[in-house]
């Protein structure tokens, strides 16, 4: 039983190991220009638990460990090395400020490295050369533009700018989560995910392209695995995402807007982004009234975001303006999803007959269920494919008349039974038709308004 109990113990230091080993290299790579760390809001932050790590009773045990031979031979332990930590610190030698180095207990003329048996003050000095990494790493980052939004005065940073010149209204398109790559946040360097952003945007567009001149940026979005991690976690690359969303969204507003009519749209993570930015710039009463809708699809439109922030309006019926349309589709029998957990609740409108209570709509008011591809041509289209109602308690849109075998969820995490891919395909032709619906609306609404204030 001693040694089962031995054994897990060093599994459990193994793992360890190797976890903050990969953090080390991730480090050691920065340093040398390489790696994803400089676009990685998350660098600093696991360089603050490597800090944490060394000197701590857990990396002595390991380093025990180690000088009593009980880790395999083939582990990479570079972290359990006194000199390992001076030695990246080293590659920064000239980046470094004297009085870091003095910080750090470093002998300026001498560059002396810590000795083993001075335990106590090895622990501070490793402790305070870690900080001066963690600086230094940041100021990398900067010096590399890592950490600096995009330039949109750029046009290969938008996916579309300005189409559709004789249009009486702005679409702002955002895109859903496409990156599936092993990071954090997308490169804007990567060719073949860009390719999918632009294709998944393609897949949307027609429900607007007809009523509005359209503009997308290309942003960092949140990768795919981000979504795997808790709520507090998630958010700190979203909020990185949102940096590029909002810096997108300023220059269009200064650049092009020129007062015109505006429709924010946006699937899953694109709809998410659509809510950051009613938070942050919709609170403007004059901009606000130029809001003709905001289709905020696939993600859900929150109780707490409802009381917060007076210009999330919920959409009551088929033509009221400057509100949010939002929906998340299931099956009748899922009870939870990530998107809308058990407990929670969303304000939803039904696609179909446009109500907000749980009045069922009849497959016959479909217009036309339309699947895309990534040149946004209509695959498949058929009318009539599905009916829906709201199911009140989560205030999510339950869908009917459709085999959960047919529609899988795909989406990691998701359960069978969650439509979130279909959204807005299962009902593309009326929310097509609902767009110019709410524009004319709009039109004439502030139209009757500017004639009313001239009188």
């Amino acid at each position: 039983m001693e040694d089962k109990k031995l054994s897990d113990q060093i599994k459990e230091q193994i793992r360890r190991i190797e976890y903050y080993e990969a953090i080390l290299t991730e480090a050691e790579e920065a340093l040398r220009g390489e790696g994803t760390a400089e676009t990685d809001p998350g660098f600093v932050k696991r360089l603050r638990e490597l800090s944490a790590y060394y000197g701590s009773s857990e990396w002595k045990e390991d380093f025990e460990a180690d000088e009593a031979g009980l880790l395999p031979a083939d582990l990479r332990r570079g972290v359990l090395s006194e000199d390992g930590i001076y030695n990246v610190l080293e590659e920064f030698e000239g980046l470094i400020e004297p009085d870091l180095e003095e910080a750090a207990g470093i002998d300026g003329s001498e560059h002396a490295k810590p000795k083993s048996d001075s335990k106590e003050k090895n622990a501070v000095c490793i402790g305070a050369v870690l900080l001066a990494l963690v600086l230094v790493a940041a100021v990398a980052a900067l010096m590399k533009g890592g950490s600096n939004v995009p330039d949109y005065d750029a046009p290969e940073n938008w996916a579309y700018f300005g189409i559709g010149e004789d249009r009486e209204a702005d679409l702002f398109l955002l895109c859903p989560t496409v990156d599936t790559r092993d990071e954090f946040n997308m490169s804007l360097d990567d060719e073949k995910t860009r390719g999918s952003f632009l294709g998944a945007l393609n897949m949307e567009r027609g429900i607007y392209e007809e009523s509005a001149r359209m503009y997308a940026p290309y942003y960092r979005q949140a990768a795919m695995k981000v979504y795997s991690l808790d709520e507090a976690q998630r958010e700190e690359y979203l909020q990185f995402a949102y940096r590029d969303v909002s810096a997108a969204f300023s220059y269009y507003l200064e650049h092009e807007n020129n007062g015109r009519p505006i429709i924010l749209a946006g699937f899953s993570q694109g709809a998410d982004m659509c809510y950051r930015l009613l938070e942050g710039y919709f609170g403007d009463e004059e901009l606000n009234s130029r809001l003709v809708a905001v289709y905020a699809i696939g993600w859900p439109c929150s109780d707490e975001l409802v009381q917060k922030y007076p210009q999330v309006r919920p959409a009551q019926g088929a033509d009221d303006i400057g509100t949010v349309v939002s929906f998340d589709c299931e099956a009748p029998e899922v009870a939870e999803t990530f998107i809308t957990p058990a407990g929670s609740h969303a304000h939803t409108i039904n696609p179909l007959n446009w109500r907000t209570d749980s009045t069922a709509a009849d497959r016959s008011e479909n217009l036309g269920a339309c699947f895309t591809d990534y040149s946004g041509a209509a695959t498949r289209e058929e009318p009539g494919l599905c009916g829906c109602y709201i199911d009140e308690s989560r205030g999510i849109l339950k869908v009917t008349d459709v085999d959960p075998a047919d529609y899988p969820a795909i989406v990691p995490g998701l359960p069978e039974g969650a439509y979130h891919i279909y959204d807005y395909q299962f009902f593309f032709r009326n929310l097509q038709e609902n767009v110019r619906l709410r524009l004319d609306s709009y039109l004439e609404i502030r139209g009757q308004e500017a004639l009313d204030n001239a009188a």
